[in-house]
């Protein structure tokens, strides 16, 4: 399917929220604009929600954990309501990746990539659903038998970011859901529209009222409200780190649980023994893919000094031929920023990169060619002259700006690649065993690749270390973050001894 090439001037679409079933509007009619990043103009507006609709949202939610409609659910029917989601999604698959483009800029050929394979997601983990087992435990004391749950949490708060809206989302849902939890799911204020008309497909699979709920607006204004909710059990969030550590110190002081899947400043190791022009284009995968709005971007590139000069000369040939423009038409391989502020932020940093005196080889400005229109477009930008000190080396840029650092051997790659904060990703090029093997035990990332960059999968568990995040997604080990165990002890002697002493 080709998607129709985005219009010259976009009609604004109107939206409601999701709360207890029904579509409603924001407390007093509030309302703000969602911008197309590729035109620079309003094309949806969205409700505005208050604390007192996230207090709704959240009485919804715990109200239908609660009835028997969701409750009673045996493991069975919750896992079969997942699957049938998935076969509504697929349906919808192209629909839905044509909004997210316009709501956020990311290209049509990703987004819909995304979106045919996220049914897996809904599909796993509805089978997982009653595979859900507790033990029998072999106690140590005489006429006791000893058993464990697994029970459900109860209200999810599932707080998703603009870069990949339905994608993240996925990965908070559909764990929590075949759970047996109910989520409230507050969508970033950049990316709203295409989280509401996901939200559309939840009754039609038959999902009770109140089980899936969607609150749109201000992180700053309701974002407090969502994560301090007394009846919120559960904060599952995806972000930037200063924002996680925001709600991570909100959570704790009710003692809540949290999943956090913040920022990265990965990279991307390419020894000399690399098969060169596969490592260029895996590179160039990890920054420019996405317009480098990822979370996993492999924002610096550590190359050999031995192919230095050589993979930074292939490095930049390939990056002038990124074609540039709508992210609606299937040729275009760089889109827009998607938000005033981030394209602001990014060159902000550029210039910050500049003026402590790395060399922009390729780009290092906004982007004005024709085809990029009154959109928010950033040239892809690589950086040679770096070195590790620099701001341009440490800081999440969130955008397609590269800095290629040099090393001399392995033991000053494992020390560059580690000396940051974060510990997101990694990337490894090489042709030797060993130093895959090597690089992938000592390398402080949650996922490390060889040989390729930006795989994930439904089956595989996804997290960061460091300040890039607490807990799993995705993989067998991403139910359990949705779960607490119950132990359960019975007495089959039926007789009390001393009350007084403890048994």
């Amino acid at each position: 399917m080709t998607a129709t090439a985005s219009p010259a001037v976009p009609t604004i679409d109107r939206h409601r929220m999701l709360i207890g079933g029904e579509w409603v509007e924001a407390t007093g009619g509030a309302t703000f604009e969602s911008e197309n990043p590729f035109l620079g103009a309003a094309w949806a507006e969205v409700p505005r929600a208050a604390p007192e609709d996230v207090d709704r949202a959240v009485k919804a939610a715990r109200k239908a954990f609660r009835d028997p409609s969701w409750g009673g659910l045996t493991p069975t029917a919750r896992g079969h309501l997942l699957r049938r989601l998935a076969d509504l999604i697929t349906r919808e698959a192209d629909r839905l990746a044509e909004i997210e483009t316009r709501d956020n800029g990311k290209l049509i050929t990703e987004m819909r990539a995304q979106l045919r394979y996220i049914p897996q997601w809904f599909h796993y983990f509805g089978g997982l659903a009653d595979k859900i087992e507790g033990r029998v435990i072999p106690i140590d004391k005489p006429g006791m038998v000893n058993f464990t749950r697994e029970e459900p949490l109860g209200v999810v708060a599932a707080i998703t970011p603009w870069n990949s809206p339905l994608m993240l989302a996925t990965w908070k849902l559909a764990p929590a859901l075949a759970a047996g939890n109910t989520v409230v799911w507050k969508p970033s204020e950049f990316s709203s529209v295409s989280a509401l008309m996901f939200g559309r497909l939840f009754a039609e699979a038959g999902f009770p009222p109140g089980v899936v709920n969607i609150v749109t607006g201000f992180g700053s204004e309701i974002g407090e409200s969502l994560v301090g909710h007394p009846q919120v059990a559960k904060v599952a969030f995806t972000g930037g780190d200063r924002t996680g550590q925001s709600v991570y110190e909100l959570a704790a002081r009710s003692i809540k649980p949290v999943t956090l899947e913040l920022g990265g400043k990965s990279a991307n190791i390419v020894f000399a023994d690399a098969q060169l022009d596969n490592a260029v284009r895996g590179v160039v995968s990890g920054i420019f893919a996405a317009t480098g709005q990822t979370c996993i971007a492999g924002s610096r590139a550590l190359v050999h000094r031995s192919i230095h000069d050589q993979f930074v000369e292939k490095l930049v040939a390939l990056g002038r031929t990124a074609r540039m423009g709508d992210p609606l038409l299937d040729t275009t391989q760089v889109g827009p920023i998607t938000t005033r502020p981030q394209y602001r932020k990014i060159l902000d940093y550029i210039e910050i990169a500049k003026g402590e005196g790395a060399t922009a080889v390729l780009g290092g400005g906004p982007a004005t060619r024709p085809e990029c229109g009154a959109g928010w477009f950033v040239e892809p930008t690589v950086f040679a002259g770096v070195n590790p000190a620099m701001r341009i080396a440490r800081e999440e840029v969130f955008g397609p700006v590269l800095s290629v650092i040099p090393f001399d051997d392995e033991e000053e790659a494992i020390a560059i690649a580690n000396d940051t904060q974060y510990g997101l990703a990694a990337g490894v090029w090489t042709q030797s065993m060993r130093t895959a093997f090597h690089l992938s035990h000592r390398l402080e990332a949650g996922t490390v690749w060889v040989n390729t960059y930006r795989a994930t999968s439904y089956l595989s568990p996804f997290g960061g270390y460091k300040r890039s995040g607490i807990g799993r997604e995705s993989g067998l080990t991403a139910i359990r973050e949705y779960l607490q165990e119950k132990s359960i002890w019975i007495d089959t002697v039926g007789e009390v001894p001393n009350p007084f002493v403890q048994r």
